[in-house]
């Protein structure tokens, strides 16, 4: 059973992971936040976790590798993990935005960041899982045959 919903920052830039951070944290009480600058560390962070979920804010190029490599590197971790990505680029194409609707990535934030929108696509993800935990706990039939798992 997953008891927070972290957030798992990734971007090449360290200011900028540290200024997403510092947006996010100022709103954010549903769980941890981690950054990290460099892909591998997130996804060796990523596969030695416990929890199966997360919310990703993804640059979408990262050095050597891109936003969505990162997403194929743990996506069988992380069933879930393109659905509970913002990607954020400085460069918004029609390419970025192909490969955001191709892999079911509805967040695209473009930089600079505005606040509002970190923080409402955030919360539209969080509302997603706290929308689904209701309706555990509304519903014992429902908890029981997801507790069996």
């Amino acid at each position: 059973m997953v008891d927070s919903l972290d957030v798992i920052i990734v971007d090449d830039d360290p200011v900028v992971c540290n200024v997403i951070a510092m947006m996010i944290k100022l709103f954010y009480s549903w769980g941890q936040v981690y950054t990290f600058t460099k892909a591998e560390e997130a996804v060796s962070f990523c596969r030695k976790r416990k929890s199966s979920l997360a919310i990703f804010v993804l640059d979408v190029f990262l050095e050597e590798e891109t936003g969505f490599g990162f997403l194929e590197a743990i996506v069988d971790r992380y069933p879930l993990a393109y659905q509970d990505t913002i990607i954020v680029t400085g460069n918004v194409s029609e390419d970025v935005i192909n490969m955001c609707v191709a892999s079911n990535i509805t967040y695209l934030i473009e930089k600079p960041i505005r606040p509002y929108t970190l923080q409402m696509a955030v919360r539209a993800i969080v509302a997603k899982y706290i929308k689904f935990a209701k309706k555990i706990l509304q519903d014992p039939v429902l908890a029981k045959s997801i507790d069996a798992f």
